[in-house]
């Protein structure tokens, strides 16, 4: 697979997310299907409520059709391939029905925590029994430096993966332009592992899921015309951890997915200490919203968490290259 070729994957998600996107936003508008800023949220949020949301939808859409076509015309259609495509859709899908509630019922809360749980872990089970029926091995990789075999136990650690990093994005999209900016550089950075790997079916995925960022992110960049919402933010995080399952580097995430993590566990800290202490450890969570509080403007917290996570993807591909 030469280089044109593996480019044509991403240029062709670029193209169908920036010809479809338009339309899409024209449509939500027609219909009055926008954001509801949360109550609780920065007051100069308000001025986002109405920007259409579920913009996920057209990126999702965009990067599936041409991994499919590409896989096909590259003869790389492999089960690997299809359970990444299988988690970004089912997770895409969890988050399109939570947005989905909150658009027709005109407020911002959709599914259930517990019924987007179990989705995403009834995913991460399907994804670990057809992953474990191709003999695909069950050994954990500890930071490149030895493989634990881990029996059975390893399936829990994909399912904590696949379900954790889902959320953690979905955490991180709160902001415009910082979920996607963030989730652009993290599949870079696994796109130049599968690259080094000869992973051509999860190269193409990668390659398929940034077209699709980077055309997306016209619209989203600040001041965003439309929001990815769950059915995008889901989708990515799923998507990010199955790639690292699937080129046996699941510790990678630690550094490449950094900022989502921080983000988690921003939230985590806030409500622990709120409940035993009753008191805050941040100004607002997540994170970002806490240097919003603090006086950073929008586009200054969004390019520092963009060079962090750049940063911390270069220092792990540095390690595993």
């Amino acid at each position: 697979m030469q280089w044109e070729e593996m480019l044509i994957s991403a240029v062709s998600s670029f193209a169908i997310t920036i010809i479809l996107m338009p339309f899409i936003i024209g449509y939500f508008r027609t219909k009055q299907l926008g954001q509801t800023t949360r109550e609780e949220g920065p007051t100069w949020h308000e001025v986002k409520t109405g920007t259409p949301t579920m913009g996920g939808v057209v990126f999702l859409i965009s990067a599936s059709a041409t991994i499919i076509w590409t896989a096909i015309w590259q003869n790389a259609f492999t089960v690997s391939l299809g359970l990444l495509v299988f988690i970004l859709m089912l997770y895409g899908l969890l988050g399109f029905l939570d947005d989905y509630i909150k658009l027709i019922k005109k407020r911002n809360l959709g599914l259930t925590s517990a019924q987007k749980f179990i989705g995403q872990v009834v995913g991460g089970a399907l994804f670990y029994i057809v992953y474990r029926m191709q003999g695909l091995p069950s050994e954990l990789n500890l930071f490149g430096l030895a493989d634990v075999n881990l029996g059975w136990f390893y399936g829990i650690v994909i399912i904590f993966w696949l379900v954790g990093f889902s959320n953690a994005v979905n955490l991180t999209d709160g902001l415009d332009g910082l979920a996607t900016g963030t989730s652009i550089i993290a599949y870079s950075a696994y796109a130049i592992i599968a690259l080094h790997q000869e992973q051509i079916d999860v190269l193409i995925f990668c390659l398929a899921v940034i077209g699709g960022l980077i055309g997306f992110l016209g619209f989203n960049k600040k001041p965003a015309r439309i929001f990815m919402g769950d059915v995008g933010s889901l989708a990515l995080g799923g998507g990010l951890a199955a790639v690292s399952v699937l080129l046996h580097q699941e510790w990678t995430l630690l550094l490449i997915g950094l900022i989502f993590i921080v983000e988690t566990l921003s939230v985590i800290l806030q409500v622990g200490s709120v409940k035993l202490r009753n008191k805050r450890v941040f100004k607002m969570a997540p994170i970002h919203h806490h240097f919003e509080m603090s006086g950073w403007s929008e586009w200054r917290i969004v390019i520092t968490f963009w060079t962090i996570g750049l940063l911390m993807a270069l220092i792990a591909l540095w390690i595993v290259l």
